[in-house]
């Protein structure tokens, strides 16, 4: 161990954990043993399904997409021991970190489908098909996802020169009035547009408003073409205007308070997410459609799709890039480093 720099030099050829820098926060010496934990758990869950034991799916028929069934277990036996890697490798190994970040890809577009499962939860009235074993796998497989980036996250890190935040360079200068980036601005408004493309491609294809849904149904619907309006307008603007960072002293009892950075940092990254995970393997599956065309009596025009997932998908994107400028705009510097 060098004690000037808070990090361990052993090579880990004894089996056990290397130790992690001190100073490192708790959800970095945790992320790498949650991960492990998950990986088995929700492994041995997918091999006993494997084996013939799997419930209903209800209308989807599957509870994971791209990787279902004995691929999930090969998957979920990579996360174990990439996260095994992780917790005990003694330095930044950069084979394991990518290895880490494929795999845990890979179990994120299995689980395209959450994003309906947490839309028709939260909007009955919509009548989207649900499964509650579905939903359970989907869920697992996004928390290994997550918590095997994180791992990755936290072993990229102690490259940096602070075991705490592992930034290099000089100090970190917060100032909420400062412009973010051109490219995050051109981010912003072009998920704005897409957002509106995708509403003129409905309406200009003749796919207006449904017929006249029941009480609950209207309700639902109202609450998701406000949230979606809201999603694509005001929450992408925010992430790069100063009104997302400190609220007009015009506004009354809450003018000139900053904004708490969750508030917007984290529903434009799950919007951000959902939306490339869901449409970018729909758009996957609507290349395959049109080259080998099949009748559905029930589908959607191919004009109307091949115009509306990809205004989805660039609408995610945009709101990532915009939400990932705010992120690096607005976080405080580290309490150990200064950076």
């Amino acid at each position: 161990m060098d004690g000037t720099d808070g990090t361990d030099d052993t090579d880990g050829t004894d089996g056990t954990a290397a130790p992690q820098p001190r100073d490192a926060p708790g959800w970095a010496r945790r992320a790498a043993p949650a991960a492990l934990v998950a990986a088995l758990g929700y492994g041995l869950l997918q091999t006993w399904w494997a084996l013939g034991h799997a419930p209903s799916f209800g209308r989807f028929g599957t509870d994971l997409l791209l990787f279902p069934s004995w691929a999930a277990v090969a998957l979920c036996a990579a996360a174990a021991a990439l996260a095994l890697g992780l917790h005990r490798a003694a330095g930044p190994r950069t084979p394991l970190v990518a290895g880490a970040a494929a795999v845990s890809a890979a179990l994120l577009l299995s689980c395209p489908f959450l994003l309906l499962d947490v839309v028709g939860r939260l909007l009955p009235g919509l009548h989207i098909p649900f499964s509650a074993a579905g939903f359970a796998s989907r869920a697992c497989c996004l928390a290994l996802s997550v918590l095997l980036a994180a791992a990755a996250l936290a072993h990229h890190r102690r490259r940096g020169d602070c075991p705490r935040c592992g930034r290099t360079g000089g100090r970190l200068v917060y100032d909420p009035s400062a412009r973010p980036p051109r490219w995050a601005r051109w981010a912003a408004y072009g998920a704005v547009a897409s957002c509106w493309l995708r509403i003129a491609a409905q309406y200009g294809l003749g796919f207006g408003s449904p017929g006249r849904p029941d009480a609950a149904g209207a309700l639902s619907l109202a609450a998701f073409e406000t949230g979606f309006l809201l999603a694509g307008t005001a929450l992408p603007l925010a992430l790069v205007h100063r009104w997302g960072r400190v609220l007009p002293r015009p506004l009354p009892l809450l003018g000139g308070r900053r904004v708490p950075r969750r508030l917007l940092l984290w529903p434009a990254a799950a919007v951000s997410v959902g939306l490339l995970v869901y449409f970018g393997v729909g758009i996957g599956q609507l290349v395959g459609e049109t080259v080998h065309r099949v009748d559905q009596p029930d589908a959607l025009p191919l004009s109307f799709l091949w115009v509306a997932m990809p205004a989805y998908w660039l609408w995610g994107l945009g709101l990532g890039l915009a939400a990932l400028a705010y992120h690096r705009g607005t976080r405080r510097p580290c309490r150990a480093c200064g950076r």
